[in-house]
């Protein structure tokens, strides 16, 4: 079994660590039927329409 030859710094550890830990932005695209922004796969709380059905009636 293969052995490191010297440890791996903290630095070097946290640095590889950081970059997979990097959020992605979330993605907004608009509602077909009102055009309010809304995360996608979500019922749009302004008009209450999901892939072109009443689902909820907002407030």
């Amino acid at each position: 079994m293969a052995v490191p030859r010297a440890n791996t710094s903290k630095a070097r550890t946290r640095r590889r660590q950081a970059i997979n830990m990097k959020l992605d932005a979330k993605t907004f695209i608009a509602c077909p039927n009102c055009g309010n922004q809304v995360l996608r796969h979500r019922v749009c709380p302004k008009c209450g329409f999901y892939r072109g059905k009443q689902v909820i009636i907002p407030k």
